[in-house]
C-alpha cells in the first residue's frame, strides 16, 4: 500500500496542472460495458452526453468520460473484467486533461450480474456491503480433486475448502459504507421495476424446489441488500455457486451474504482505495449496485449448461431496472446535496480493504487469522503484530 501511495503522489507531483476547468462531479456513474452505459443516455432526468472528454489511459473501446453540462454527474465505462476495470479507474483518478476533483464525489458502481436464486431474482437490483474476490484461490479440476473435498476451489495457502487463506494479497474483501447503502436503497425503493412474461416463466421453474430454498428466485424483482463476488470467470452451476457462497462466508467470517457474481467490482474498489489512501477520493462515498440478468445456477434438477446457454431473457429488464433504480440514487444525492450529501454520510461500520489500509480494524476477519503468519515470508498475515 505504501508503494501505491507513492506512485499516486509521484504522478501528481510530476504532472503540472494544465489551464483547464477543474471538473468536480457530485456523482460518478461507473458502468462496465456499452449496453449498461447507453441505458443512461437520452433520458429525461439528466443529459450525460452534454460534455464529453477523452481521457488518456481509458479503454480503447470507451475512451471518453461523459458529463452533464454543469459537471455534477459524470459517467465512465471501464470495459469488462478486472484488468480493464482497474486500469480505467486508475487512469481516471490521475487524469490531468481535464482534471477531475473527486474528493467529494459519490461513485455509483452500476452493472448487471448473475444472481443466486437463494437471495435475489432476475430483474432485482442488489446493493452490496461486501465485495469478495472469488478468483484468488487454489483450484483442482473437479475430476481430480480429493474425494473428501466438497469443491475444487479453496483459499490460497489453505489445505482444504472452508479454511481461511494461508496468505492474503489485499484485494480479497472490501467493505463499503453501510449507512450510505441504506440511504441508497431507500432511494431505489422509489423506482418502478419492470418485468416480462419471459422472466416470469423462467422464475416459475425455481418455484418447484422441494425445500423452497429458491423462493426468492421465484418471486418478482425487488431491491435487495446482499453481497457480491468478483471473478473474471463467467461460470454456471449449483456446485460452483455453492463453492463461491462458501468463499464469501469464509472471507467475511460469516458476515457476507453472497447473491451476485460479476467481473469488476473488487478491481474498481481497489483502484478507488489506492486513490483514497492518496487523498484523491473518499472511500465512504461508494455505492455498489448490481441488477440480476441471469441465474448463477439452474433450478433444482436442471442442467448447468442449459442455464448458461439459455436465451438471455433477463438481460433487457436488468438493464432497465439498473437504470431506473440508479437514477433514483443519483437524483437523491444531487437533490439532497446541500442538506446531506455535501457533508457526507458518516459510516457506522468499518470501511476499506482486508488490510485496514484506511485505518480501523476490519470487522470481517476471524480472530485466529489475526495472529497467523504468511508461510511464504514468515511475516504477519493481516497485522503488524502477530
Amino acid at each position: 500500500m505504501f508503494w501505491a501511495q507513492s506512485v499516486f503522489s509521484t504522478l501528481l507531483a510530476g504532472s503540472a496542472y494544465r489551464n483547464l476547468d477543474v471538473i468536480k462531479p457530485r456523482v460518478f456513474i461507473v458502468n462496465f460495458f456499452r449496453s449498461e452505459a447507453t441505458e443512461w443516455h437520452n433520458i429525461p432526468e439528466f443529459n450525460l452526453l452534454a460534455r464529453n472528454f477523452t481521457i488518456p489511459g481509458l479503454s480503447a473501446l470507451f475512451p471518453d468520460v461523459h458529463c452533464t453540462q454543469d459537471g455534477d454527474i459524470c459517467q465512465v465505462i471501464t470495459g469488462q473484467a478486472e484488468i480493464n476495470a482497474a486500469s480505467t479507474i486508475s487512469s481516471l483518478l490521475l487524469s490531468q486533461s481535464p482534471r477531475f476533483d473527486l474528493q467529494s464525489t459519490y461513485f455509483v458502481l452500476a452493472g448487471i450480474a448473475g444472481v443466486s436464486p437463494r437471495h435475489a431474482t432476475i430483474g432485482s437490483v442488489t446493493f452490496a456491503r461486501y465485495a469478495v474476490q472469488g478468483g484468488l484461490q487454489h483450484e483442482f479440476d473437479a475430476r481430480e480433486k480429493p474425494a473428501h473435498f466438497a469443491s475444487g476451489y479453496f483459499g490460497q495457502g489453505a489445505n482444504k475448502p472452508g479454511e481461511y487463506p494461508g496468505w492474503i494479497d489485499g484485494t480479497e474483501v472490501f467493505e463499503v459504507n453501510d449507512a450510505l447503502r441504506q440511504v441508497a436503497m431507500g432511494f431505489a425503493q422509489k423506482a418502478t421495476l419492470t418485468d416480462t412474461d419471459e422472466c416470469k416463466r423462467l422464475r416459475a421453474t425455481y418455484a418447484s424446489s422441494s425445500s423452497d430454498v429458491f423462493a426468492v428466485g421465484a418471486a418478482p424483482p425487488s431491491i435487495v441488500p446482499c453481497d457480491t463476488l468478483t471473478s473474471d470467470t463467467y461460470w454456471s452451476g449449483a456446485l460452483l455457486a455453492e463453492s463461491f457462497e462458501n468463499t464469501t462466508v469464509v472471507l467475511t467470517n460469516g458476515h457476507g451474504v453472497y447473491c451476485s457474481s460479476q467481473q469488476e467490482d473488487n478491481a474498481v474498489l481497489h483502484a478507488l482505495l489506492r486513490g483514497a489512501v492518496s487523498g484523491l477520493v473518499d472511500f465512504s462515498r461508494i455505492v455498489v449496485m448490481r441488477s440480476g440478468s441471469d441465474f448463477d445456477r439452474p433450478p433444482e434438477g436442471g442442467d448447468a449448461a442449459e442455464n448458461l446457454f439459455a436465451a438471455p431473457v433477463g438481460f433487457p429488464p436488468a438493464l432497465v431496472n439498473l437504470r431506473a433504480a440508479g437514477v433514483k440514487v443519483v437524483r437523491g444525492i444531487i437533490d439532497g446535496w446541500e442538506t446531506t450529501f455535501a457533508e457526507g454520510i458518516e459510516p457506522t461500520n468499518y470501511i476499506g480493504d482486508i488490510w485496514g489500509s484506511l485505518g480501523g480494524q476490519p470487522d470481517f476477519i476471524p480472530p485466529h487469522a489475526r495472529t497467523r503468519t504468511d508461510p511464504r515470508t514468515s511475516h504477519c498475515l493481516l497485522s503488524d503484530n502477530c
